[in-house]
């Protein structure tokens, strides 16, 4: 079918305005991304999966402003032992960030390591994006590997004592940032990688992520603080056997946010758990869409989102589980949920199952609602005020999502950040 002029006209404007780094072992890659942008354009508000969210200002040329953020509030993981990698308006700063040596781990940055003609993430860059445009295409990725000049590649060898925090700064009102990272795990390897901040006035990120055999990855993502940002961010995941990825994105704040993630379970009794939880205000669109395959025996994912809307606040679900043709004994959970705190917020959601294997327990759900009245009321006739009452029981209907996150005190450590927003908002 052929992609309709006013996309193209739109699509080569976007790319004009982009410089695409020169030679290296990635340059392979990234001609063929630029080639598949081209082919399938950049999305339009009536393809499929962007129905529910507008891309028009992640598409075009200039990006819309961003007011900055101020706040006394501590630094995202402030007082837990991290080795922090700093990007400013999609920049790395050096003054910022901490020596990149850690053991059980090899950290490098795209930029500095680009050039070279060797290098182990030459059979991972772009690949895995690459496999994650079928059967939905993910433009904005393609876009992401074939331009992004900095990001960094991490090679988890061992079992590193300290978690990586990978800091997104943003200082210009105006900035447009696009880092593409690339992490692999070795077998029987276990890292956690932390990010935090609003990065840039527009955010396009992307990271492969492939886990060997018994490897293990938790990934927990901060996005908040400044409310004019705009993003879209995409995992791609490819897990091998018995390995686990454990992946939470916490969004406080944010015009326009679309995180998408694509996980393939290639390797028997794999287990990937992808969650989210979000608290918008006023003008805030939120977009969690999500890809799970199930192609091995054995395996398990559970996509756990929850959102809490107000104000005139818009959440958007589209999660699918696909699990192949001998893929037996899947066990595959999905649930999504949101709470509406005013009358002009709305949920909209689309969950999917595509199943062809016989031996299987998949379920879905998704369910949309206020406070409960009565538990309200419980609490407010105990000496507690309503707006204390009414976070309370937000904290607790997000429970379900935090408890995704194998660590307590990370968890513990968003729970504190989210009852600091909602006590601003009160």
């Amino acid at each position: 079918m052929a992609v309709p002029d006013r996309r193209l006209s739109e699509t080569d404007a976007r790319l004009e305005g982009l410089r695409m780094p020169e030679g290296g072992w990635a340059a392979p890659a990234r001609q063929d991304a630029l080639a598949r942008v081209q082919a399938m354009g950049l999305p339009q508000r009536r393809d499929e999966y962007w129905k529910f969210t507008r891309p028009d200002t992640l598409a075009q040329v200039e990006p819309p402003k961003a007011g900055l953020f101020h706040s006394d509030e501590a630094p995202m993981y402030d007082g837990i032992d991290r080795l922090r990698i700093v990007f400013v308006d999609g920049v790395f700063d050096a003054a910022q960030s901490d020596d990149l040596a850690l053991e059980g781990v090899s950290i490098e940055r795209l930029a500095e390591v680009g050039a070279r003609d060797i290098h182990w993430a030459k059979d991972l860059y772009g690949t895995l994006e690459a496999r994650g445009q079928v059967p939905v295409a993910r433009p904005f990725a393609a876009l992401n590997t074939a331009f992004a000049e900095d990001g960094v590649l991490i090679h988890v060898t061992g079992r590193p004592s300290r978690p990586i925090n990978l800091v997104y700064m943003h200082q210009s009102e105006s900035s447009d940032a696009i880092l593409h990272n690339v992490i692999k795990v070795d077998a029987g390897a276990e890292a956690t990688i932390l990010e935090s901040g609003p990065a840039a006035a527009r955010f396009n990120k992307c990271t492969e992520v492939d886990i060997a055999d018994t490897g293990r990855l938790h990934m927990v993502r901060s996005q908040g603080r400044d409310h004019e940002r705009r993003a879209v961010t995409h995992i791609f995941a490819r897990l091998g056997a018995e390995s686990v990825f454990k992946a939470f994105t916490l969004t406080m704040n944010g015009v326009l946010t679309r995180n998408e993630c694509v996980v393939e379970l290639t390797g028997d009794d794999a287990v990937a758990h992808v969650a989210g939880a979000c608290v918008g205000d006023g003008d805030f669109h939120h977009d969690d869409t999500v890809f799970v395959t199930h192609d091995a025996v054995n395996c398990e994912s559970r996509q756990v989102f929850k959102k809490v809307l107000n104000n005139g606040a818009t959440g958007v679900f589209q999660g699918k589980i696909l699990v192949k043709a001998g893929a037996q004994k899947t066990d595959g959970y999905q649930i999504s949920q949101s709470l509406l705190l005013d009358g002009d917020s709305q949920f909209l959601a689309k969950p999917e199952l595509e199943i062809y294997a016989d031996d299987v327990a998949c379920s879905h759900g998704s369910t949309s609602g206020a406070i409960d009245e009565d538990a309200l009321f419980y609490l407010r006739s105990r000496g507690v005020p309503e707006g204390p009452a009414t976070d309370l029981l937000t904290l607790a209907f997000l429970g379900e999502a935090l408890d995704e996150i194998e660590n307590r005190d990370l968890a513990e450590h968003l729970l504190e950040r989210l009852n600091n927003w909602l006590a601003r908002r009160r």
